[in-house]
């Protein structure tokens, strides 16, 4: 069962500068569970569940991002983690 749960929302010029690619290949790297995608607004939206540890690494890569990505903020909500999602995929 994962130690933890976080649901993000990224916020800056976040999209176009594959964030989602980027964020996809660290999320398996960390051997993290959830999804990242873009949302109409402009802000890209992702949920990662795994290890503490694998978790915080996560976040703060959504801090600085791609090469290319400017991020201004990270929303994070804490969530308990739930063990329903089986892969890390780009939605």
């Amino acid at each position: 069962m994962p130690e933890s749960r976080v649901h993000v929302f990224i916020e800056g010029n976040v999209q176009d500068v594959h964030f989602r690619d980027n964020a996809h290949e660290t999320a398996r790297a960390h051997d993290l569970t959830g999804w990242i995608r873009n949302l109409d607004d402009g802000r890209v939206e992702g949920v990662f569940e795994g290890s503490e540890e694998d978790v915080e690494a996560m976040l703060e890569w959504c801090r600085t991002g791609p090469i290319k990505a400017e991020v201004e903020d990270v929303e994070v909500e804490i969530g308990n983690p739930q063990g329903d999602l089986e892969d890390f995929e780009k939605r």
